[in-house]
């Protein structure tokens, strides 16, 4: 078994429910475990890193906690605020944090290939992100189509605040060669659909990846705590923990 002892956070919850499972799988030690009511203080006393799938909302209490008791930390909840995501930045100037939009194998060799897609297939082809989950999911887009609009932006020299376009509604007008569009779809129990749309006059391509367990972000979420162990402080993703970089 790992020496390394985890506190899971949202522990009630499916994917909190999943993480300990992968834990479990993969012999790593759950030492304690955080849901609403719970006290963060001494659960985080027993642990060494935390793996944190409950609620942006919860992102300043954590982080403060983290810092005092200088744990390392696996965040994995998204829809956060453009000041939760600079306290996830600075607390990274003294933990070690794997932050990441999603920790699927899978999902991040799609943020890989859309990369290298982008760059091959060039500003000819317009580029759209069509994301599908279950009912209950709050934030749109997910973290996971913010993620491949911001790689797509990031290759085209374009800023996602000023060329994401969030569906279309009315008399728009034609698409611009610059813009990126993102579509979300909620309904049922779907885990999570993500497709990336490169289309050009006479061709298309798509790459999409479709996840059917939330074990496989589970996994990944264990891995990451793993391989964040013996890591100094800076801010990592899942390329750095797969070795995609």
């Amino acid at each position: 078994m790992s020496d390394i002892k985890l506190l899971i956070t949202g522990s009630k919850g499916r994917m909190g429910q999943a993480i300990i499972r992968a834990a479990e799988s993969q012999n790593v030690a759950v030492a304690s475990t955080v849901d609403v009511g719970d006290a963060l203080v001494p659960a985080l006393e027993k642990a060494d890193i935390v793996i944190d799938f409950s609620s942006h909302l919860f992102t300043n209490e954590l982080l403060d906690e983290c810092l005092k008791q200088k744990k390392s930390l696996v965040i994995g909840t998204t829809g956060h605020t453009n000041e939760e995501l600079a306290r996830i930045r600075e607390a990274a100037k003294t933990l070690p944090v794997v932050f990441a939009s999603n920790y699927s194998i899978g999902v991040n060799t799609l943020f890989w290939l859309t990369r290298k897609a982008a760059e091959l297939l060039g500003p000819a082809f317009d580029l759209e992100v069509v994301e599908m989950h279950h009912r209950l999911k709050k934030d749109s887009p997910s973290g996971t189509a913010r993620t491949l609009v911001e790689i797509l932006a990031d290759v085209r020299g374009l800023e996602y605040d000023n060329d994401c376009k969030h569906g279309r509604f009315g008399d728009v007008g034609a698409r611009t060669p610059k813009e990126i569009g993102v579509h979300a779809i909620r309904g049922g129990d779907v885990v999570g659909d993500h497709t990336v749309i490169f289309a050009n006059v006479g061709e298309r391509v798509e790459l999409t990846h479709k996840a059917s367990s939330r074990d496989t972000f589970a996994n990944g979420s264990v891995r990451a705590a793993v391989w964040l162990a013996d890591k100094p402080a800076g801010l990592y993703d899942m390329q750095d923990v797969l070795g995609l970089k």
